[in-house]
């Protein structure tokens, strides 16, 4: 049973429409995580048990007083406390890690250490080596852990409440990360904090008789969530907790060619849009073959279709990127006119491997903008985002810097420049596509996000 616990962060994309079919129904996570982790951690405390009570053997064979019965006894009891002792350890070298590395919420650890070891030693302390152990009291492990459950509850079940809200937007870059990521990052914290917080109760499991109903119940727990999962009749996603998804027209004008007009659906929530696309029913093809830059992401599985999407838009929006002028030297400058063509809301991205330095100038006034120096960078591009209201200017004039490392090449077609013009306009197609989106599925925008309407552009080195 306990193997199923790691294995079923990988399984869930295969047998579900949604890698996170939990989203809408999040105690869905009891049953798929919680409950092969139980198992797996009686597993390993009572592997544990077996080798405290080698240890302990050896130690009470010294003692020739006792009777075989009574010293096999006498070392099962011992080792059942020393488990419950040792959850005090295990806590307290998670306090001094935290504190060690300052760790904002240390004061749990000390939580989950102190009332256990107080309750231990009120109730449970052997105050000579003569004494033959005891079994321990119900009354010590509710004393103990009656303050941290109080204390901690609420904020486990708001962290593991958080971390499945933020699945929902997982995929920064859509398609980037692996499916069973998100459900990996879940399964842990709810396998740690199972282990963490039932250190105590499950030392008394092992004299109790209790671990074959703790298999059984927790076996047919997890058999009833894979059969929600797999059957649908949980569904991973509502109307009240939808997916996020975006629809957008996208003038794609990089290729050396005309511009390429078609419309992008793409989620950051983890999965394939198989589903979607099919009640969409627009002519939709998804995979990972075309990835769209959109200049703050990049798109490597979505959908896209071709099909009437002509219309909405003009060839008189289309940006400019027009080197105005260069010198070659020493020190390469080059100036580029930008032009949005009416767009108030746009993303420039600059190849830093390329140019180490740059100023930017409104064209109309020449106002500077952006001086020299100060630039930074992040995985080699310098992002600037611009959205100004109905009088914002339009045309800028970019001055460039070249690093004297810059390969120069006139066979090097990657970009120098990329452009991402937004328009807040609906085009008939991606209409039709929103007014038959699932009900599932809820449109998400943040300020990288495009509008309905976007242009692309660029810029190559080899210009």
């Amino acid at each position: 049973m306990f193997e199923c616990y790691p294995v079923v962060a990988f399984i869930l994309p295969l047998i579900s429409s949604s890698p996170v079919p939990y989203v809408a129904s999040p105690l869905l996570v009891l049953g798929l995580f919680a409950a092969p982790a139980l198992p797996g951690a009686l597993i390993g405390q009572y592997l544990g048990y077996l080798l405290l009570q080698r240890y302990l053997s050896n130690a009470y064979s010294k003692r020739k007083e006792l009777s075989h019965v009574i010293q096999a006894y006498s070392i099962k009891l011992e080792a059942e406390r020393w488990l419950y002792k040792a959850g005090s350890v295990l806590w307290l070298i998670l306090l001094i890690l935290g504190n060690y590395y300052r760790i904002g919420s240390s004061y749990l650890a000390l939580v989950w250490l102190v009332p256990p070891v107080f309750a231990y030693g009120m109730l449970e302390a052997t105050l000579t080596p003569v004494r033959l152990p005891r079994p321990l009291k119900l009354a010590t492990l509710l004393i103990g852990l009656a303050i941290p459950i109080l204390i901690s509850a609420g904020i486990l079940i708001r962290v593991a409440g958080t971390i499945v809200a933020t699945l929902v937007r997982f995929d920064r870059n859509p398609g980037a990360n692996p499916e069973w990521l998100g459900n990996v990052i879940i399964a842990s914290f709810i396998g740690v904090m199972t282990c963490l917080t039932l250190v105590y109760l499950l030392s008394y499991v092992h004299l109790s008789g209790a671990k074959r109903p703790i298999f059984l119940s927790t076996s047919l727990v997890f058999g009833l969530s894979i059969l929600l999962v797999t059957s649908g009749v949980v569904p991973p996603f509502t109307k009240d907790t939808a997916r996020a998804v975006n629809v957008v027209h996208v003038v794609d004008t990089t290729g050396d060619q005309n511009p390429s007009s078609y419309v992008s659906l793409f989620s950051t929530t983890p999965g394939k849009l198989t589903k979607e696309v099919d009640q969409i029913n627009e002519g939709f093809v998804c995979g990972r073959d075309k990835v769209v830059d959109f200049v703050t992401f990049s798109v490597k599985y979505g959908c896209w279709t071709y099909k009437d999407t002509d219309g909405g838009w003009r060839e008189s929006e289309v940006p400019l990127l027009h080197v105005s002028g260069e010198t070659k030297g020493d020190e390469r400058v080059t100036q580029v006119l930008i032009d949005t063509k009416g767009s108030t809301r746009w993303t420039l991205s600059i190849n830093f491997a390329e140019i180490e330095d740059f100023t930017f100038k409104d064209a109309e006034n020449s106002e500077e903008l952006v001086t020299v120096g100060n630039k930074d960078s992040v995985e080699g591009w310098h992002i600037i985002q611009f959205s100004g209201g109905n009088n914002a200017p339009t045309r800028f004039d970019l001055t460039l810097y070249w690093a004297k490392n810059s390969s120069r090449s006139t066979h090097n077609r990657h970009s120098l420049l990329k452009l991402r013009t937004d328009f807040n306009r609906v085009t008939p197609k991606v209409e039709r596509i929103l007014m038959k989106l699932p009900q599932w599925c809820s449109l998400f925008g943040k300020s990288t996000s495009p509008h309905y309407l976007s242009f692309l552009g660029h810029l190559p080195i080899n210009f």
